[in-house]
């Protein structure tokens, strides 16, 4: 399947059952206990505010969110409950006797949680980075209570959960419901009648696969995904600032939906929007492309300070790629280390090296077309337009 196609079917799978449920259909007293999964989430609600990342309301000096930190402090002893000050802590009666989280926190330590952090430091009080930098793997399948009810791999995790919770899958629809369902999902509208009637005469195994595949062609599959991509790169057709006038970027907007239309390879659909420029001889839809970097909002009124404004385009630039292409909240390293991303104040600001060499004027001049620009023809056009400027300079010369 297409790199497009599979990240849509991944994001659909995400969507509906986050990023850890589908692994949670696993026996939850028999599966080893992970740290961001089992761990993490209960220390981040009782623990953290007092012990976490934030200097300003860190009590004691002790962090619980570093391992080192939590160990040195003696909160946690590896393998060895009864030397792990944590453990104690959280099995206390009262306050006065050191009873953690406090009664002041409003927050209250269940049996569960006590005997998971128990098991966890038994183990070996393991953690683990930020499931975003962890390295995927594909996990085993789950077992099920119905070995034919699955169709691929994804079934069996679904109907998993499914058993976990205590579900039986509901029947399978209608085609033409089916068919619905899945053109809303890939295109954003409903089904040609003739599409449907195709898919529902189709009885061949294969008929769903070839029905998504007439889907995936459809020009309305690149305009449903690239919306999602442009709210991403803050597109807009006004430049959001002072009057907000005018924007002539579409050409950007149909390069976005062009690019899933023909299903361009993930790194390029990245290296063209971040230097798309800078590549060797670079066409003009690649030049194009880099209107990513393009669509931030500018202003023109009269009373800002230029360089002011030249830090802060530099500075929505950085949020918005590492945002986009790293899933991190850089933002918050503006003013200070982050607290919880791995990104310090000097790093944000190193980013800024790519972004501080624009040749953008800070103003936009109230124009459409802010320099520096590129003409870009109608598609139907592009050759005749580059003939005629091989064929000017003769003319002229007459």
């Amino acid at each position: 399947m297409p790199f497009c196609q599979r990240l849509f079917t991944a994001c659909v799978l995400i969507a509906t059952f986050g990023p850890h449920s589908v692994m949670q259909a696993a026996d939850a007293i028999d599966r080893p206990l992970s740290y961001n999964r089992d761990i993490r989430p209960i220390l981040a609600d009782k623990c953290f505010a007092c012990h976490g990342a934030d200097s300003a309301t860190r009590e004691a000096g002790l962090r619980l969110d570093i391992r080192d930190d939590a160990i040195d402090g003696g909160a946690i002893e590896p393998g060895v409950i009864d030397a792990s000050e944590m453990i104690s802590r959280i099995n206390l009666d009262d306050d006065d006797e050191g009873l953690m989280p406090p009664t002041k926190s409003h927050k209250t330590m269940t049996a569960e949680e006590k005997t998971t952090l128990s098991r966890w430091i038994s183990a070996g009080a393991e953690y683990e980075a930020h499931w975003s930098f962890v390295t995927p793997t594909r996990p085993e399948l789950p077992t099920v209570s119905a070995v034919d009810w699955p169709r691929n791999a994804i079934d069996h995790f679904i109907l998993a959960r499914l058993d976990a919770e205590g579900l039986t899958p509901a029947p399978e629809a209608d085609r033409r419901s089916l068919a619905r369902r899945a053109a809303l999902d890939v295109t954003g509208l409903p089904p040609e009648p003739a599409l449907v009637d195709a898919f529902v005469a189709d009885l061949e195994p294969s008929a769903y696969e070839r029905y998504l595949e007439r889907l995936f062609s459809q020009s309305a599959w690149g305009e449903h995904r690239a919306r999602y991509w442009l709210d991403y790169a803050r597109y807009a057709d006004t430049h959001g600032i002072h009057f907000d006038n005018f924007r002539e970027i579409w050409a950007y907007r149909d390069w976005v939906i062009g690019a899933f239309n023909r299903n361009l390879p993930f790194n390029e659909f990245s290296i063209e929007q971040l230097a798309g420029d800078m590549l060797d001889k670079p066409d003009l839809d690649q030049l194009i492309a880099t209107g990513f970097n393009r669509c931030n909002m500018t202003t023109n009124e009269g009373g800002i300070i230029d360089e002011e404004y030249a830090v802060l385009y530099a500075r929505d630039r950085i949020e918005t790629t590492s945002a986009v292409w790293m899933g991190l909240t850089t933002g918050c390293a503006v003013c200070h280390d982050h607290k919880f991303d791995p990104v310090s104040q000097k790093e944000f600001y190193s980013l800024a090296a790519f972004f501080n060499n624009t040749t953008q004027a800070v103003r936009d001049g109230n124009i459409p077309n802010t320099p520096p620009i590129v003409v870009v023809p109608e598609q139907a056009d592009r050759e005749r337009f580059r003939l005629l400027a091989e064929l000017l300079p003769a003319a002229q010369s007459k």
